[in-house]
């Protein structure tokens, strides 16, 4: 006996209300994270390599207490990971979702 449960294009079963409206609301999570210019300058930067604060703070041209709330912000909703090596933070992009988001954005834009 086929199983004729509905798909999307890409082959993916259909999502019930329940699901779409989770997966809604953390895209709407994500974006909303993603929407500030500084954020997506940051973001941009982290594609490419990890980089720490500082070098940070001066490529994308904001204070480093500026930056702080930016890199917390973003730590805090999973999209970026922090790793410490001796007195200096690098930062790298955490979630590929995110990452696949960004080169796209990136893509288009830049």
């Amino acid at each position: 006996m086929r199983d004729d449960k509905p798909t999307t294009q890409s082959g993916k079963p259909v999502a019930t209300p329940h699901q779409l409206q989770a997966q809604a609301e953390a895209a709407a999570a994500m974006l909303s994270a993603l929407a500030n210019p500084h954020r997506l300058m940051i973001l941009c930067l982290l594609l490419e390599a990890e980089l720490p604060v500082g070098v940070l703070t001066e490529r994308v041209g904001l204070s480093q207490s500026a930056m702080s709330q930016h890199l917390a912000r973003m730590r805090h909703q999973g999209i970026v990971s922090a790793r410490r090596d001796g007195q200096s933070i690098h930062y790298s992009v955490a979630d590929p979702a995110v990452r696949e988001v960004i080169a796209t954005l990136y893509r288009i834009y830049c």
